[in-house]
């Protein structure tokens, strides 16, 4: 069955080339954003995101799609609700990314126990502030509270116990095959952890989940990573619990992150002492985009064939 399929973010060549061999026409726009998406999307059957927002009005002014694919495990950046009133099916590919996302978490946990990107920024300026930075506390034996225990979650506990890290972790649904300690009570690992790192989905349940209320309960000068959703942080109460509490974070998602991708960013978390901020990267490695388009590849062959989707979210 023929079948067009419009690429409205960077994704790998020799995937794109798979497609074209088994017969389906794909229109590959890496910068589009999500105003363009509404006249880009009106005559493909199949759109597929990474980043990019799919609004409403770009999936009620199609006229032939049949399926958005998040190229990537979460799909809070599709209007699903719109999707699914309007008979479009919303898949994602869970999983792919896991190992990436893991990585940064670890390496921001890195960063903040070692100070490891002001030292570089301090040295590059001229300035040499070795009392300073020979302050770390060390990771042996801290204890690290991961906060969704999925396949990304899972991947981080692995690499924290490599680095003789206690692991606690906290789910709302039982979560099975871990080697470490599942707690029943989301406040009891909050207390707890010296480290408290984000894996979480945007949701009613999770919005603002780290309130004023929330980091009360964090220990003074923990760490929080966040490579998850900037939802989940309340960025205000990060400030006040940074400033009032010594707590550092780490963070890959930020309230009103630029969606192109150059370009001037701003935001409240930038010059604050305490906070690393990256640039939405967690799935960005080489691996972990073949992996991601691969499985993008498997999900867009299938519905092509019988129209079956898998992945499928709503």
């Amino acid at each position: 069955m023929s079948k067009k399929v419009l690429i409205a973010d960077k994704f790998p060549e020799k995937w794109i080339s798979v497609l074209e061999k088994n017969g389906i026409e794909v229109i590959n726009k890496p910068a589009l954003g999500e105003n363009d998406l509404v006249e880009a999307a009106k005559n493909v059957d199949v759109v597929v995101v990474r980043s990019t927002k799919v609004n409403a009005e770009a999936i009620n002014n199609s006229e032939d799609l049949k399926l958005i694919i998040r190229a990537g495990s979460g799909f809070n950046n599709i209007k699903t609700d719109a999707a699914t009133a309007k008979g479009v099916a919303v898949a994602n590919t869970p999983g792919k990314n896991a190992v990436a996302v893991a990585e940064l978490a670890m390496g921001h946990i890195l960063c903040l126990d070692r100070k490891i990107p002001s030292n570089v920024s301090d040295f590059n300026n001229g300035v040499w502030n070795k009392a300073e930075y020979s302050k770390a506390d060390g990771l042996l034996g801290k204890t690290l509270g991961i906060i969704g225990v999925g396949n990304i979650g899972k991947e981080l506990a692995k690499r924290a116990l490599a680095f003789g890290i206690n692991v606690i972790g906290y789910d709302l649904f039982e979560v099975k095959d871990v080697n470490f300690e599942m707690v029943s009570d989301l406040d009891e690992l909050v207390k707890q952890s010296d480290i408290i790192s984000l894996h979480l989905p945007a949701n009613d349940k999770t919005k603002g989940m780290f309130n004023d209320e929330m980091f009360a309960k964090m220990k003074d000068g923990a760490m929080l990573i966040n490579t998850s959703r900037a939802e989940v942080v309340n960025e205000d109460s990060l400030l006040k619990a940074v400033a009032e509490k010594g707590i550092v974070a780490g963070v890959d998602v930020f309230a009103d992150e630029p969606e192109a991708k150059t370009g001037e960013v701003k935001s409240k978390l930038q010059g604050i002492k305490g906070i690393y901020v990256t640039h939405h990267i967690g799935a960005s490695t080489e691996q972990a985009q073949d992996a991601v388009a691969e499985e993008t590849i498997n999900v867009i062959l299938g519905f092509a064939k019988d129209g079956t989707v898998k992945n499928k979210v709503n």
